[in-house]
């Protein structure tokens, strides 16, 4: 150390530091936004409750969002994130929040506007009210696509990287493509825009897929054009595809031409030569008939590229320009290449849609064209297939007419995801049709449809699920092979997944010789529904398929009544959440409500055994009803009686009880409360001893009721007891419910 260094070091004073010479003014504050701005981080605070999700500045330009695009709502960032991506990111959080878990975070992608592709790692903190239910999320996003860059590369064969929550994390990807001039500047762009295109282009599928690349957000800024034509060959016709950039919004009114050389676009297909037009004076000499739609938009410069596959011309891209003085030997090469890639992605696109073409048509054709109308009931259908190509699944469903106003419900799946399995579940479909007409029981329906999958000499099982509903009582005898039981929503929107017995696969069980179908007898009282479905809506590849089916039975909780509304509701809140990776197959029922008439209304109420709460929510649905029909004063007595009812149809009984409330018209004008269940031994008056703790039920009823009695129903019973309104439970003149007046 040198004297003058030793000399500053003799000056400092560990007591109170530098000299005030040497001391610096203090920095500014900086606020926690400000330091997770510099370190690129933006903030989200999501509200649970409202469905807010408030994303700070630097949190949108991680998106690569606009203030504008942006309205605080979760569902406004698919205009980023893929929905498999979504998906895998709400399944991530879902398991978070069902484990308790205090956060979670995970590695996603996005696209930018401009095509490329950027991975963005989340990270958030679980927020729980005293009961433990989540109600808010508060964390960071950031752009971690150099981080991930930087990762060494994995051999062939490793498996996926896992977030936080278990969720896979995706490959790693490969550098990401910064942004760069636009084209005709130099060298390393021109091969930018290349390398951009073929990665945009990477993930089309199908030919919307191609044109949404070419007419996105930021499609104009990765070419570096102000107009955009894209013209497909159809027949001896030029099809106009996609018009991007709003100069060129004129030229949508051609639709569809005739291939001859009196469009640019169509001398490129002819000819299979490119053509670069730097003058619009010499556009407008050649072709006359584009004059109007070019002075109207002031473009001066033009490249018009054919689309050749396989030396065969598909069609043919323009690109427009503003101000452009020449096009270098640079970008005529570079959007020579730019045109084969995108003509190898077209063809693809058309032979992509040209076999699911043909595989949705065969698909479609096995199943049922038409479902029939039932009195009392609604009934809503919905097919959803894979993209997959030519894979097909072997998901149906089925509505089979019944003597005696009763209607079968079927929905299966074949294994399998091909052309055969289309064809077998044609089959099996009418197999199980004819089985079902013929009146058979359905645990019998499935017996012999097993039997008829394994003698059609085929390796393929099948699962399935029949319901036979008898629209007047709303007795459903329903029976499964290895498939999903029906989800019931309830008048109140309650949703649940009753305990359906279960038997093997359908051809798999007479391979094993067990042939044994357990029927279940449920209860659908008016305005309940049943939802059949097949695995591809609740089940996602990697994930737990309890998820799932909570996802299912919240949406229907949340949806509409009507069945048709209802299967809208779902298809759009639950197809596009797991993708397309499986076909999907629902079946809706739901029996017509029956709230009686003005003059006399009527509710009704299953409460099942298991339900350690029915019997509360069942008293509570009375006295609501009561004090809204006007007759709160007999609200005491009716409560009372149903609770012997319903306690002793629950304790003798092997099932749950059908609770009805109504108020008989004129001229009795009394309150019927019927309670039904299944067993057919009828209820018995006895004189209990004093120290007898049981038998005094139909006592009560007796003493409080001004008359009761039972009555068959189907195969089992109701009891029922009569309450006439006293002077002071009857509703004032002008008072309370018309229905009692």
């Amino acid at each position: 150390m040198t004297e003058e260094g030793r000399q500053e070091r003799d000056r400092y004073d560990p007591r109170v530091g530098w000299p005030a010479s040497r001391r610096r003014v203090p920095p500014p504050e900086i606020g926690t936004g400000e330091r997770l701005a510099i370190n690129g981080m933006g903030s989200f605070d999501w509200d649970l409750d409202q469905g807010v999700f408030d994303l700070d500045a630097t949190g949108l330009a991680v998106f690569d969002l606009r203030p504008e695009e942006y309205d605080g709502r979760p569902d406004s960032l698919v205009l980023r994130v893929t929905p498999q991506e979504g998906a895998r990111l709400d399944i991530a959080l879902r398991r978070a929040l069902l484990s308790g878990k205090r956060s979670y975070s995970g590695y996603f992608q996005i696209t930018r506007r401009d095509g490329v592709k950027q991975w963005i790692h989340t990270q958030g903190t679980i927020l729980r009210d005293a009961s433990g239910t989540a109600h808010r999320v508060v964390g960071i996003v950031r752009d971690a696509t150099d981080e991930l860059r930087q990762l060494p590369p994995r051999p062939p064969g490793a498996e996926r990287g896992r977030d936080s929550a278990g969720q896979g994390a995706g490959p790693r990807p490969g550098p990401r493509t910064s942004s760069e001039p636009a084209p005709g500047r130099d060298g390393r762009s021109l091969s930018a825009l290349v390398r951009r295109t073929t990665e945009a282009l990477s993930h089309a599928v199908t030919v919307d897929d191609v044109t949404a690349v070419l007419t996105g957000s930021g499609a104009l800024e990765r070419f570096g054009a102000d107009g955009l034509i894209l013209g497909l060959l159809e027949g001896g016709s030029l099809r106009i595809s996609a018009v991007g950039g709003e100069p060129m919004a004129a030229f949508r009114s051609l639709a569809v031409r005739r291939l001859d050389d009196s469009l640019p676009l169509s001398e490129a297909v002819l000819t299979q030569q490119p053509r670069f037009v730097t003058s619009s004076e010499e556009l407008f000499h050649r072709f006359p008939l584009v004059r109007p739609f070019l002075e109207r938009v002031g473009l001066e410069a033009a490249a018009f590229l054919p689309l050749v596959a396989q030396a065969r011309a598909i069609g043919a891209l323009g690109l427009y320009f503003r101000r452009r003085e020449r096009f270098t030997r640079e970008d005529r090469e570079t959007y020579g290449a730019l045109a084969g890639v995108l003509a190898q992605s077209l063809q693809r696109a058309i032979l992509f849609d040209q076999e699911r073409e043909f595989a949705t048509d065969l698909q479609a054709s096995m199943l049922p064209r038409h479902i029939p109308r039932f009195d009392g009931a609604e009934i809503a259908v919905r097919y959803h297939s894979a993209w997959s190509g030519r894979e097909v699944g072997g998901d149906w469903y089925d509505v089979v007419a019944l003597p005696r106003n009763r209607v079968g419900l079927v929905v299966g799946d074949v294994q399998g995801h091909d052309t055969h399995a289309a064809a077998v579940m044609g089959q099996l479909r009418i197999a199980l049709r004819a089985y079902a007409a013929e009146g058979h029981p359905p645990s019998t329906v499935l017996a012999r449809g097993s039997q008829f999958l394994a003698e059609l000499d085929t390796e393929r099982f099948a699962t399935c699920a029949y319901a036979e509903v008898d629209l007047a009582t709303g007795t459903v005898r329903t029976v499964r092979a290895g498939h999903l039981g029906p989800l019931i929503r309830h008048t109140d929107g309650r949703t649940g997944w009753p305990n359906v017995r279960g038997g093997l696969p359908l051809g798999l069980a007479t391979a094993l010789d067990l042939h044994e179908f357990p029927e279940t007898r449920l209860d659908l009282v008016p305005g309940e529904t049943l939802v059949f479905c097949t695995d591809g809506l609740v089940e996602e590849r990697g994930t737990d398929i309890t998820i799932g089916m909570e996802a299912l039975a919240e949406s229907v909780h949340h949806g509409p009544d009507r069945a048709e509304e209802l299967a809208d509701h779902l298809a759009d809140a639950l197809w596009q959440r797991w993708g397309s990776n499986d076909d999907v197959a629902l079946l809706i029922l739901r029996r017509a409500p029956d709230p009686g008439t003005r003059h006399a209304p009527r509710i009704h109420q299953y409460v099942h055994q298991a339900d350690p709460e029915g019997l509360a929510d069942a008293r509570d649905a009375l006295r609501q009803a009561l004090t809204a029909w006007g007759l709160a004063g007999l609200a005491d007595d009716v409560e009372l009686a149903a609770g012997e009812l319903l306690v002793n149809v629950l304790l003798h009984t092997e099932g749950g009880a059908v609770l009805t409330l109504e108020v008989l018209p004129e001229p009795v004008r009394r309150v019927r409360l019927s309670v039904q269940d299944r067993s057919s031994v009828w209820p018995r008056r006895r004189s209990p001893g004093e120290a007898a703790t049981s038998g005094r039920g139909l006592l009560m009823i007796d003493a409080l009721a001004a008359r009761w009695g039972v009555e068959p129903r189907g195969d089992g019973k109701a009891v029922w007891c009569e309450f006439a309104p006293t002077e002071s439970a009857a509703p004032a003149a002008g008072a309370g419910s018309p229905a009692v007046s």
